[in-house]
């Protein structure tokens, strides 16, 4: 019986069964294999979660998180051509990978998990952060996930950590540190990935607060960020004046001067301006 030492290289996996990544899928395959064992190990002890994996291509992630300890690895695929790929994989570790063929953004995928739960994944450039943003903004916290290590453009994840003030932070710094700590663990350039995108690339890691950071009803402050920095370069006056006839006056009640713009107000000013505005 195969064993994941005795698996074929990636370069072979993706040839003989012609797994050519296509940009319409957003793919981009990893096929260094200490590489990906080094991504997996940046989610921490693995030996007693679940793994919910998006994407796993020809499966070096995978690999990486079974070879790591994964009690058990969940692995969404959308293209069907990699399916033979990752069977090889399960069947070299009977019982710790279920593969389901289906697009995560309209799977559930919980009724497949048991906790407590990681999410490791390479994902599809296409969908990254709207599976992020969802993982971020479910009515009930804490989520199903304990922690979420994710790749994503070098560009996206400075946006996870950007701090105010800077022209990266806007609504995705201030959604995942409002329930999180996010930090780059790993840097990536293009050549790491078959074929080589034309950005780098950087794994980001979100550990879930047991609580919000700040209290905070979560469908109006995302509203509330939203309308700030979708008119980023305007005042916050004008640029919320469609929450309230007084927004003025419940900006300076939040501690924020009306004058000021969206990228200089903090998490926590913020979150008392979505206490302060009509729900």
């Amino acid at each position: 019986m195969k064993t994941l030492d005795t698996l074929p290289p990636l370069s072979r996996v993706i040839a003989d069964h012609d797994l050519d990544a296509r940009r319409s899928l957003g793919q981009n395959f990893l096929l260094d294999l200490n590489l990906t064992g080094k991504i997996a190990r940046q989610a921490g002890d693995l030996t007693g979660a679940d793994i919910l994996e998006i994407g796993p291509g020809p499966g070096g992630l995978t690999r990486g998180l079974l070879a790591e300890g994964a009690r058990r690895v969940l692995a969404v695929e959308k293209d069907r051509r990699c399916l033979p790929a990752l069977k090889q994989i399960a069947d070299a570790c009977p019982g710790r990978l279920e593969v389901i063929e289906a697009d995560a953004l309209q799977l559930d995928p919980l009724a497949h998990l048991t906790p407590p739960v990681k999410v490791v994944a390479n994902l599809p450039y296409n969908v990254g952060t709207e599976l992020l943003v969802r993982w971020l903004t479910p009515r009930d916290w804490p989520p199903f996930w304990q922690s979420l290590t994710l790749m994503f453009q070098r560009e996206v994840a400075e946006r996870i950590v950007a701090t105010p003030g800077s022209k990266a932070y806007g609504r995705l710094s201030l959604l995942a540190q409002w329930r999180s700590v996010p930090r780059i663990v790993l840097n990536l350039p293009p050549g790491a990935f078959s074929p080589p995108p034309k950005v780098s690339s950087a794994v980001v890691h979100l550990q879930a607060l047991p609580a919000p950071r700040f209290p905070a009803d979560h469908k109006v402050l995302e509203r509330v960020v939203a309308m700030a920095f979708n008119q980023r370069r305007k005042m916050l006056r004008a640029a919320l004046k469609g929450l309230c006839p007084d927004i003025g006056d419940r900006l300076r009640a939040a501690g924020i001067d009306p004058t000021q713009r969206a990228e200089t107000v903090t998490l926590e000013q913020f979150c008392a301006l979505a206490r302060n505005v009509p729900g």
